[in-house]
């Protein structure tokens, strides 16, 4: 019998900054007011052009290796979540395990929009539990939404920003630690209501499709703004029931990192206090799948994970798909 534990974090974030005014100036109204008030957005962060997807990925990457003390040849498999991937084939990961020098690992990327990394961590920690030839995983949740944002659309163009957050998940006999309990959950009625609609087999890119922006980002129907929270909330008392523990006893709450509103909310439905929750979105804007392990790395780095501490991880994404999971640090 073995687990599965966060052996170590790594994040990166390009060094553009776009801030707030910048969108002032570019759709000629005030939305600096609404993104700080309704989101806690006051800046986030763009890749130039000679960056992508993979150069995030690779840079929080060598980071969580460094962090780990561990080498690229020493990580089994590779799995990154990401739904602005480096190309549509083949895989990104195959890009990273190349230029990371992990000759040793395997590869895939995952696809659950926004709810990706937390549900790539469930894999891996399937993975690592199942199959004694799987000791490091490196998990990467990678966003580069900034490729795809039509820059005359609000809705998106304010929101949206560029990061990548790593995990390196190894093996341990210390069953009383890591990976403890999980849950995905999916409203696919909600498939068509935000997304990238362009590009695939459905809908190939062609001219007409430029020219109608169904390659880029696009908001169709407005979701309710109920459902994060009551889905979360749902979420997170079935995880905590599993383990015979209450929501006040978990020491840090990851959430998506888009709408603070909707954190506050879903904690306090908890009954369990807003410092609780460790954001960043106020400097790193919405990095989609890239957010909660971005959120998870700032938080390590500042010292308020210790050991033992119970920590949920709580995604969700267009689909809309839903990951949760509970781990000990």
């Amino acid at each position: 019998m073995r687990n599965a534990y966060i052996k170590s974090t790594g994040s990166f974030a390009p060094e553009r900054i776009i801030p707030n005014q910048y969108f002032n100036e570019l759709l000629g109204e005030d939305v600096n007011t609404w993104l700080v008030e309704n989101l806690n957005i006051r800046e986030r962060r763009w890749c130039s052009e000679n960056e992508s997807t993979s150069t995030l990925c690779i840079e929080a990457a060598n980071r969580a290796l460094a962090n780990a003390n561990i080498k690229a040849e020493e990580i089994d498999l590779i799995i990154i979540s990401t739904d602005t991937p480096e190309y549509i084939s083949p895989s990104t990961a195959s890009v990273v395990q190349y230029k990371i020098g992990a000759k040793n690992a395997g590869t895939f990327d995952i696809n659950t929009a926004c709810a990706g990394f937390v549900t790539a961590l469930d894999v891996a920690s399937k993975y690592i539990r199942s199959d004694e030839r799987y000791n490091n995983i490196l998990v990467i949740g990678a966003y580069a939404m900034s490729k795809y944002l039509d820059m005359t659309d609000k809705k998106t163009v304010t929101l949206f920003a560029d990061g990548a957050g790593a995990v390196i998940l190894s093996a341990t006999e210390n069953l009383n630690r890591g990976f403890l309990v999980s849950e995905l959950y999916t409203e696919g009625q909600y498939h068509d209501w935000m997304g990238i609609y362009a590009g695939g087999t459905h809908q190939p890119i062609t001219q007409d499709v430029i020219l109608d922006k169904d390659h880029l980002l696009k908001f169709i129907i407005k979701f309710p703004k109920e459902i994060n929270p009551l889905t979360w909330t749902r979420l997170i008392n079935n995880l905590t029931q599993r383990i015979k523990v209450t929501p006040w006893q978990i020491n840090r709450y990851f959430f998506t990192q888009l709408n603070i509103n909707s954190i506050n909310e879903t904690l306090d439905n908890l009954k369990v206090p807003h410092d609780r929750a460790h954001t960043i979105m106020e400097y790193f804007g919405y990095t989609g799948s890239a957010c909660i392990p971005m959120a998870l790395d700032d938080a390590n780095k500042k010292g308020k994970l210790n050991e033992g501490d119970l920590i949920v991880f709580m995604g969700s994404g267009g689909g809309l798909a839903f990951a949760s999971a509970i781990f000990k640090w």
